[in-house]
């Protein structure tokens, strides 16, 4: 059956007794001159209009908003989903709204209705193994690195490396890659609201002139729209789990759509990380981890652009690992020292990694 089709099964479902004679899809604009400077020329989605009739003649008219893809923050399905749901559950809450009567999806057999579902959930495989942020605890606590911990780092830095190898003609999705960096609840301001006033080592007024330096480095970012290409999302020491056959990756976000330094900045602020607070730690391994890991990709990838536009993702990462949400043992000495390796990393026209060396010590 068509999407019409299935509109059309599930409008007379939401109206016992009455049956279809019409479904139309709806115009932006529609009857407005195409002359006319004020005609809008596009809206979110595809809406239908979908006309029933009674036996007794009564008509009744519903529109079904099926959700579209464009670059406005919908190009995901995750997206659109969030759109449709959160439309249902607040338009009841707007006095002279129109009412919201079903929310659902357009399945293989036809909508399936989501009325009556709550929170959605998803199911993933189990896999064992240990995340690889206890082997850089080890390494912190020993001073010292064992057999294997090179090599598992760059056995990472190589796994990026065939990740981002081909590049994708995404510029909308590189922009909105950007944006989300920087304006996103999981981004840069999002994290910078997690922040109290009263956070030791980072003060409202230094982590207000962060976020002006963020807010210049996105429009910068345009720039690169080229260097979009498939990404982890997320690609930290606790997503990632060695086993008996080398590593399982968990938990890939923000639609893997973006820049490469995402992933690498995600993975290496952790090398510098786990070193604060243990004297010696990092000359003692995480160091040496900090440069490998960087020397193999750049090595590997060939990609040295990527100290171009590693900063504002540095800066993200860094947000994370300070802050006082997620680790709230951190000491103020500790957080000091990540926001000022961000803030010289936003300082430099290309971040070098040595800047990390004269920081942490």
């Amino acid at each position: 059956m068509s999407v019409d089709g299935d509109i059309a099964a599930a409008a007379a479902r939401l109206c016992p007794g009455f049956r279809v004679v019409e479904v139309r899809t709806l115009a932006a604009d529609a009857g407005t001159d195409t002359s006319d400077e004020t005609r809008k020329a596009a809206g979110y989605g595809a809406p239908r209009r979908v006309r029933l009739r009674g036996a007794d003649g009564q008509e009744r008219a519903l529109v079904f908003h099926v959700a579209t893809a464009d670059e406005f923050g919908h190009d995901r399905r995750a997206d659109r989903a969030a759109e449709q749901l959160l439309a249902f559950d607040t338009f009841a809450r707007i006095p002279r709204h129109v009412r919201a009567l079903d929310v659902g999806a357009v399945g293989p057999s036809g909508l399936v209705s989501l009325r009556e579902a709550g929170e959605l959930y998803l199911v993933t495989e189990w896999i064992d193994g240990t995340p690889y942020a206890e082997a850089l605890r080890r390494i912190a606590a020993d001073r010292r690195l064992a057999e294997g911990d090179v090599a598992r780092c760059q056995s990472l830095a190589r796994y990026l490396v065939e990740l981002h190898k081909k590049r994708q003609d995404r510029p909308a999705q590189y922009r909105r890659a950007a944006r989300d960096l920087v304006g996103s609840g999981e981004g840069i301001f999002g994290m910078l609201d997690a922040y109290a006033d009263d956070t030791p080592g980072a003060p409202p007024a230094r982590l207000a002139a962060l976020e002006r330096r963020c807010v210049d480095w996105r429009h910068r970012l345009r720039r690169h729209a080229a260097r979009a290409t498939t990404i982890h999302g997320d690609f930290h020491p606790f997503n990632v789990l060695f086993g008996a056959d080398g590593f399982t990756l968990l938990d890939a976000s923000r639609g893997c759509i973006g820049d490469a330094a995402d992933d690498v900045t995600a993975m290496a602020i952790n090398y510098f990380f786990f070193a604060l607070g243990h004297d010696d730690a990092w000359d003692g391994g995480l160091g040496t981890l900090w440069h490998t890991f960087w020397r193999t990709y750049l090595d590997g990838s060939g990609d040295h652009e990527l100290l171009a536009v590693a900063a504002p993702f540095l800066a993200w990462r860094g947000l994370v690992v300070a802050s006082p949400a997620f680790y709230p043992g951190l000491a103020a000495g500790a957080r000091d020292r990540v926001l000022t390796l961000v803030e010289r990393a936003l300082d430099a026209e290309r971040f070098d990694p040595a800047l990390a060396d004269a920081v942490v010590r």
